[in-house]
């Protein structure tokens, strides 16, 4: 629903058939499977565990000697192929998803309404044509009082077409409309056949019946070529993003080693092949093969003419490397966060995978401990874990978007901060804790009441 009220504005009035909407529903609900795996994955585990804690279940089995690492192996190891599903479907089937979806949305976007046209308001959507009527009949598909304005001849309105009625079809694919005029006039202008003649004639023809035809191909939805967004990062699997990220860093690398040469005409002294200092020429007497402490002493053997044409040009060149230095700078900073950007993408197809076996981790001790099945307290637990997942992750990727921490750093700080937790719950678990039972909390609080053995 998130999705359709998104694109709402660009869905209503085009007249999309049945089937691109249900294309176009299916690819978005891809992009769903990142989000719903883990919270499934952790919901599950915790009714599953949790069912047999409520049972006895588990008590049975440990009175046998089993262990809970041993009850929780064959879930681990369905975990861990559903954990193999997700990153193939992150890196295989959601890339192809997000391109088909987004070359849809950019299809639906581009196309024009559909010829819907209303009473007392102008059509303009038919190029060359304006069309208004005074009133329809909805019945009957019948027009009433119907101007045509025709501008195909460039020259404004030189082409009026009036009718008294008449009705509109169209043919099967939709790519053409005949509107059915009845006792109407055509009024038309012909522009002088000479360049300095002034004179416009003007002829006026009434007729009983007229059939008028548009080309509606503008209207029908055309699918781009899929090719034209394959750059993007989000429809590219791992080893795609490798290779384009060497692409971004080989521009970089570029950009900077453009920079020096840009600079080196600027230093006399960086110039192959020139050895400014051992044969300087002498100026106003002084011998410059003397050699000078600084700057200051140099400018001293000059007029006050030339120091401040030499202050300009040094001011200018400075000016000049400092605004392309600029540049330069912008542009690889921009090179630097696609490069994150990339990075992220990578790590995303993997973290799902990760989040699937940490949220279990969570999941199935927690439902041993709590021993409560069903969609009560499990859906309780599982919607507090998933919002400390989720959160996490989207902080640790808005983050590394903005460069403040690294990439592997902000996408992995969810499974940093949950896997800790999983292992305790674990640990609790397997020593048959009491972390959730309230009555061992009261009778903890009374024995710490004062005078109660009085």
């Amino acid at each position: 629903m998130q999705f359709l009220w998104k694109y709402v504005d660009d869905l209503v009035g085009k007249g999309l058939s049945t089937w691109i909407l249900a294309q176009l529903i299916f690819y978005a609900s891809a992009q769903l499977v990142p989000m719903a795996l883990p919270l499934a994955v952790l919901l599950s585990s915790i009714m599953t565990l949790g069912s047999l804690g409520e049972h006895m279940e588990l008590t049975a089995a440990k009175s046998a000697g089993i262990s809970l690492q041993r009850i929780m192996l064959p879930v681990f190891i369905a975990v861990f192929f559903i954990s193999i599903f997700a990153f193939f479907f992150s890196n295989n089937i959601l890339p192809i998803a997000n391109l088909k979806r987004n070359v849809l949305i950019y299809d639906i976007q581009h196309q024009k309404p559909t010829v819907a046209i209303k009473e007392g308001i102008f059509f303009n959507e038919i190029d060359g044509f304006s069309l208004r009527v005074t009133r329809k009949n909805e019945d009957s598909n019948l027009l009433y009082n119907i101007l045509v304005y025709d501008h195909t001849s460039g020259q404004g309105d030189d082409h009026i077409i009036t009718a008294a009625k008449g009705s509109m079809t169209q043919d099967d694919k939709h790519m053409a409309l005949t509107l059915h005029l009845e006792n109407g006039d055509e009024y038309k202008e012909l522009a002088p056949k000479k360049p300095d003649q002034q004179n416009y004639e003007m002829y006026h023809t009434s007729f009983g019946s007229w059939d008028k035809k548009f080309d509606l191909s503008r209207f029908k939805l055309t699918r781009t070529d899929e090719n034209f967004f394959k750059d993007m990062k989000q429809m590219m699997n791992v080893p795609q993003l490798v290779h384009q990220m060497d692409t971004i860093g080989i521009e970089r690398d570029a950009l900077v080693k453009g920079l020096h040469t840009y600079v080196v005409p600027y230093y006399g002294n960086m110039r192959t092949g020139l050895d400014t200092l051992k044969k300087l020429p002498a100026v106003t007497g002084v011998n410059f093969n003397l050699g000078f402490r600084n700057a200051d002493d140099m400018l001293r053997t000059f007029t006050a003419e030339e120091k401040n044409k030499i202050m300009e040009r040094a001011l200018t060149q400075a000016r000049n490397i400092k605004n392309y230095a600029d540049i330069v700078a912008k542009q690889v900073d921009f090179k630097n966060s696609e490069i994150v950007k990339h990075e992220i993408e990578i790590y995303r197809k993997f973290t799902l995978s990760i989040a699937c076996m940490v949220l279990f981790l969570i999941g199935a001790p927690l439902g041993s401990i709590i021993r409560k099945g069903g969609l009560g307290w499990p859906l309780f637990y599982s919607i507090i874990f998933f919002i400390i997942y989720h959160v996490t992750s989207i902080i640790g990727e808005k983050t590394a978007e903005k460069m403040v921490i690294s990439a592997p750093a902000g996408m992995w700080m969810a499974t940093m901060v949950l896997t800790p937790i999983g292992i305790f719950l674990t640990y609790k678990a397997a020593n048959d804790s009491k972390l959730f039972d309230i009555d061992s909390y009261l009778r903890f609080f009374k024995k710490l009441r004062p005078g109660r053995n009085v």
